[in-house]
């Protein structure tokens, strides 16, 4: 769900529908540049990287305000948040400067059009979301009460899979605890993955971290569920607890503020 395992790297919709636009690109460009002329090489390095980041920098400008304590963040591509209309500007600027030829020109509709042919079918196979309902698993808290996960309180809730030994899961916790700061209409179960509660304890203490809903689950039961795989895993379900959207992999505040947002509109 959300994700494709490719041996031990895994990888969400989004990536991997950015992985196969860029590959086809680059094989029909590279075929072009053996066959047609070689300026395509250089073409098709300015068009990935240049395309790459001019989406990347309109995403950090267009959502400042989350960057703003951070700017460093703008580098952690691997987080998502691209705005990709801002491709077509590089593109339209190296088919007029890199490429001479009106021929030349002609042939490079192929690949661009062959990239967005994959890129769309693979984000929509990949990305595709079953609004599976909740599972019928009560879970004990850190506190010792328990949880029915079925049972919802009429609020959309965010729940997150993680365990303390996962560095992604460990980066996007204080996102993740501002973001149930911000928003008390929705509930957020942190539910941690196949640890015991003194460890998960002894990490939020050090880490100075503090959620509502802690929960154990070291029989990863809310995980063979929802088909994910890998951790960290966060899913945004609708008030009635059907899914609407899972992110596989670490996830930035702005997506979080995105898909909350999503959650609340009619």
């Amino acid at each position: 769900m959300d994700a494709i395992a490719l041996g031990p790297l895994l990888l969400s919709g989004e990536r991997f529908a950015i992985l196969a636009g860029v590959f086809v690109f680059l094989i029909g460009t590279g075929l072009l540049a053996s066959r047609v002329s070689p300026r395509f090489n250089l073409w098709s390095t300015v068009v990935v990287l240049g395309g790459l980041a001019a989406a990347r920098l309109a995403h950090v400008i267009g959502q400042w305000s989350y960057f703003s304590d951070d700017p460093l963040r703008a580098l952690a591509v691997w987080q998502g948040g691209f705005n990709w209309p801002w491709v077509l500007p590089v593109v339209a600027l190296s088919l007029t400067f890199l490429l001479r030829s009106g021929r030349e020109r002609a042939w490079a509709i192929a690949p661009l059009a062959a990239a967005t042919l994959a890129w769309t079918t693979a984000h929509h196979l990949a990305s595709a979301t079953e609004p599976l309902p909740p599972p019928a698993v009560t879970l004990a808290a850190l506190d010792g009460t328990r949880v029915d996960l079925a049972a919802s309180d009429g609020r959309p809730t965010v729940i997150n899979l993680w365990a303390t030994w996962c560095a992604p899961c460990r980066r996007e916790m204080p996102a993740l605890a501002q973001a149930e700061r911000a928003h008390p209409d929705v509930r957020f179960l942190l539910i941690n993955q196949g640890e015991g509660d003194a460890r998960v304890g002894d990490f939020l203490k050090r880490e100075g971290l503090s959620f509502d809903h802690i929960l154990l689950d070291p029989a990863m039961a809310t995980q063979r569920h929802y088909r994910t795989v890998g951790i960290p895993v966060t899913l945004f379900l609708y008030p009635d607890g059907r899914l609407a959207k899972a992110h596989t992999g670490e996830i930035a505040p702005e997506r979080i503020a995105a898909e909350i947002a999503r959650l609340k509109s009619p």
